[in-house]
């Protein structure tokens, strides 16, 4: 019976952790969904192990906290920029193809969004013709 207890216990404290949202070390988890949905994209199953997006998101925040870390030396102290992080891949060439992609990407989004705003602000600008009058 103590044995079953125990188990129950164990069972309660096991959901608890894993219903928080937090690492061991009490960071919240940030990409944890994101990471969800690119395993599943990438052949993992629909809901994958708990602990598996941990270690992935571990390794994320790594990454990016290095990156950020010597972009940050390389450039301007104190701030991150651009060219900083292409610096920073320009030997890796599938990294460096994908910022260079996502920075083409982000400019044609720029000019789709600026030329998008003036044909809207040119569209309200059309004067209404009161003399205009519709016939049957």
């Amino acid at each position: 019976m103590a044995t079953e207890d125990t188990f129950d216990q164990f069972d309660e404290e096991e959901q608890q952790v894993e219903s928080q949202s937090f690492t061991k070390a009490g960071r919240k988890r940030l990409f944890s969904k994101e990471l969800r949905c690119m395993m599943y994209g990438f052949g993992d199953d629909e809901n994958p192990y708990t602990e598996s997006v941990d270690i992935l998101e571990d390794l994320v925040i790594e990454f990016i906290t290095e990156m950020t870390h010597n972009a940050m030396e390389i450039g301007r102290s104190g701030r991150v920029q651009v060219e900083d992080i292409v610096f920073l891949v320009r030997k890796d060439a599938k990294k460096y193809a994908r910022v260079k992609e996502l920075l083409m990407m982000n400019e044609e989004l720029k000019k789709a969004r600026k030329a998008f705003d003036e044909g809207k602000f040119a569209g309200n600008e059309v004067p209404n013709n009161s003399n205009t009058s519709i016939t049957k």
